[in-house]
């Protein structure tokens, strides 16, 4: 590649990103894709079909995850989630604290953007908080708190990465390995579709099936379109535009503080607009242009001083469980399940479990005020 598509290549690779997340913000608003509302629906009504939706989305972006990695067009031991050294007491408290913060704050970082870019206040709070949370656990006190007492505690599996095709190829069942993304999507499939409720209701649907896709594409645009085998300035393979330095998908945590570092540090000319910003900004920017055509747009305020309270501590539990976890319910639930590593299916479990938590403690707290 020539130096001049070389320059060129960050803008095209942010700008896809914004296309991608535009859709995303978009059907996500229109189908109410929630994690938080799913587990809080099963919690609480014994209702599972939004869960079923995110599920799907599962499915979806472990198949094509799978079929990226099969054609040869990615390679997804290059991302942050398949190390070999799997810090498990990271993804399990980062996760339960994720989990339980996203619930006091009333959504996770993608449903705070989503509610943000539908008029409520209350999320930009949310999203302002959880920035300056998220970027004190990546470079702040947060951060020193974190490698000391719980990314040290980890474990190897043994093998050059920690997914599951990639161990059971270390077991003996080699032939096995390129099949394992399709095996476990296509149980999951069964799963969401075996329910008569959801297969009635195409919305979801739609829902799951968009938001799988999207994180398919940002593989596609982050490990493909946006990689170079050999960069000219440094003659070393290169992720172009993006913060962690390798391919990456969506997620919402640690990209809403570089969103807020990049506007403070804006007449910085080094600094650019990334992968992980331009999801951000397009999270945004779909949601707002779905509440415009549905007319659904309003402006939304706090309650009460203990609403206030529960939305401070619940981005400050983000923040830092999102950046300890390695990613939310998005960067961990979606793009690092996709790659069936270990530490995201473990993130997921306790994010679920952390949300369950947080739910039944309102529950009780509401008996309680009773």
């Amino acid at each position: 590649m020539d130096a001049k598509a070389v320059a060129h290549l960050p803008v095209l690779v942010a700008g896809a990103a914004f296309a991608l997340a535009f859709v995303f913000g978009f059907v996500a608003n229109r189908t109410n894709f929630c994690t938080m509302g799913a587990v809080a629906d099963v919690v609480n009504f014994g209702d599972w079909r939004r869960m079923r939706m995110w599920v799907l989305a599962i499915a979806i972006a472990i198949a094509g995850a799978g079929a990226l990695t099969a054609l040869g067009l990615v390679d997804l031991r290059k991302s942050i989630y398949t190390g070999a050294n799997v810090a498990w007491v990271s993804a399990l408290v980062g996760g339960f604290l994720f989990g339980f913060g996203m619930t006091l704050a009333s959504g996770c970082g993608s449903k705070s953007l989503i509610r943000a870019g539908t008029g409520n206040l209350k999320s930009w709070v949310v999203l302002i908080v959880l920035a300056i949370a998220a970027y004190m656990t990546l470079k702040g006190l947060f951060a020193v708190w974190r490698t000391v007492a719980l990314d040290p505690w980890k474990f190897n599996l043994g093998a050059a990465s920690s997914d599951l095709p990639t161990l059971l190829a270390a077991v003996g069942l080699t032939a096995l390995k390129p099949w394992v993304p399709f095996v476990v999507a296509a149980l999951l499939l069964v799963y969401v579709f075996k329910d008569r409720d959801f297969r009635a209701t195409p919305e979801l649907i739609l829902g799951g099936v968009v938001v799988g896709l999207v994180v398919v594409g940002g593989w596609y645009v982050s490990g493909h379109v946006g990689f170079l085998a050999e960069d000219p300035a440094t003659l070393e393979e290169k992720f172009v535009a993006t913060n962690s330095g390798r391919m990456e998908s969506f997620s919402f945590v640690s990209p809403v503080a570089y969103t807020l570092e990049l506007l403070m540090f804006w007449s910085d000319t080094t600094r650019i607009v990334t992968f992980g910003i331009a999801g951000v900004l397009g999270m945004l920017a779909g949601s707002f242009a779905y509440a415009l055509v549905s007319k659904s747009f309003r402006w939304e305020g706090f309650g009460s001083v203990e609403d206030v309270g529960n939305h401070i501590v619940g981005a400050i539990m983000m923040g830092f469980g999102g950046v300890t976890a390695l990613g939310c319910t998005i960067g961990q639930g979606l793009t690092g399940v996709s790659t069936l590593a270990v530490g995201s299916i473990l993130a997921l479990a306790a994010i679920v479990a952390g949300a369950v938590a947080a739910v039944r403690y309102q529950v009780w707290r509401l008996e309680k005020m009773a």
